[in-house]
């Protein structure tokens, strides 16, 4: 089989790595892919967004399944048009799509098919917006309705907080079009948890759980970002948690994408916040998150593409999971999520079985950086504690100069694994 996958971050190495490895795959292919993963891809350099480009590609080169990482290029109708094409693709419909794509859309779905989700209005205009925030106090949180990278949402534990980001949003346009309107979400309180699944139509094949750390610093501090490390299994939870939250919420929200018309097929992703009521759902993603791709799959023992093909043609395939843990750090440039300088060299990088490049580029043989995200370095071990303590043991190698990187990945789950002992 061959294999393209879309993307060039660090969520598309993780699965064009996978893809090498499974036994289905003859070749894979990625585009645009990064000079980070030419050890498992031939990188094209076709732009995600170039549609005509890909088509042409996947044709001439036979491709026999297409998977979409990104986001952007799902919301812009890529695999339409590769299903027009009458190629197999993996990725969800741009009408699909929009469970991400405008968080209002997904918290009417929620509403409509009962859902479990925090209460919530949406607005466009400040002053409204700013007297909602009155009425319900703080904390409370705003999120622009459209993409934003991960950037959009302000966890906000003061008034004041909530107006600056309305503001943002709203008046100063700092996310555009994606910002023309804000949701205003109750404030959840409990622990985060990512449960993503394969999904074609009602049938849904949940993965292993993960957690990741959406703060910039340490002791959760600092801004949003797309993610600073994640971790898998989640110990805090069990599978009879695992379980309710894929009968509760992932379920019930595929059954609900079919009955409005909008067939999902992909990667169904639920941001979770497991609450004393049970959990409920924070945000919908419809692709693998970045960076919980990147040790879920690394403990995914059956062949990921073999399977995706068997869910395709209506199967339901039964997946085995390593039970051992796999901690990921993320290595971001500094300034990040805020501006950033690019093209600095990234030195003493360590070896590792499990390194996901995300923002990088090359010039001539030297490897730099190319954004905010910039690898990723997992360990997988028998307890969570161990792969922590492999993952930092090697990170210290690598020339910080340009980098950081938080210290603290697993922290709470290790303290609570060890506390229970």
């Amino acid at each position: 089989m061959k294999v393209l996958v879309i993307g060039s971050g660090g969520r598309e190495h993780v699965l064009a790595w996978k893809a090498a490895r499974d036994q289905s795959v003859d070749q894979v292919y990625a585009a645009p892919g990064s000079p980070g993963m030419t050890d498992v891809a031939e990188c094209t350099g076709i732009s995600e967004h170039d549609q005509d480009a890909i088509v042409s590609f996947a044709k001439q080169n036979r491709i026999d399944l297409t998977i979409i990482g990104p986001e952007a290029p799902l919301l812009a109708g890529l695999a339409d048009r590769l299903l027009d094409e009458k190629l197999m693709v993996f990725g969800p419909t741009q009408k699909a799509a929009l469970i991400e794509g405008s968080k209002s859309f997904a918290k009417s779905i929620m509403k409509q098919y009962n859902i479990p989700t925090g209460s919530y209005e949406v607005f466009s205009d400040y002053d409204k917006a700013a007297d909602y925030v009155k009425q319900q106090g703080a904390p409370i949180v705003v999120k622009a309705d459209g993409l934003a990278a991960g950037k959009g949402v302000t966890v906000a534990f003061t008034e004041q907080e909530a107006f600056d980001a309305l503001h943002d949003i709203l008046n100063d346009e700092k996310f555009g079009e994606a910002g023309a309107e804000v949701v205003l979400e109750e404030f959840l309180e409990g622990e985060e948890l990512s449960l993503m699944a394969f999904v074609h139509g009602e049938t849904v094949v949940p993965m292993v759980g993960a957690q990741d750390h959406k703060r910039a610093y340490d002791g959760d501090k600092g801004p949003n970002t797309g993610g600073m490390g994640a971790y898998s299994p989640v110990p805090q939870f069990g599978d009879e948690d695992i379980s309710r939250a894929v009968r509760e919420v992932l379920q019930p929200a595929a059954s609900a994408l079919v009955k409005e018309g909008r067939f999902f097929t992909g990667i169904l992703y639920a941001g979770l916040m497991m609450t004393a009521a049970g959990p409920k759902v924070i945000e919908f993603n419809a692709r693998f998150g970045d960076p919980e791709a990147q040790v879920v799959l690394p403990r995914l023992e059956s062949d990921m593409s073999a399977a995706i093909i068997g869910l395709l043609q209506g199967g339901k395939p039964e997946l085995s999971w390593s039970k051992d843990a796999v901690l990921g750090v993320v290595a971001a440039s500094i300034g990040y999520p805020g501006s950033y300088e690019k093209g600095k060299p990234i030195k003493h990088i360590p070896e590792a079985d499990l390194l996901f490049f995300a923002g990088v580029k090359k010039e001539g043989s030297e490897l730099q950086t190319g954004g905010g995200r910039v690898l990723l370095l997992a360990e997988k071990a028998a307890q969570l504690n161990e792969a922590k303590e492999k993952v930092y043991d090697k990170l210290q190698q690598l020339d910080d100069t340009y980098l950081f990187y938080r210290k603290d990945i697993g922290d709470k789950a290790i303290f609570r694994a060890s506390s229970d002992i």
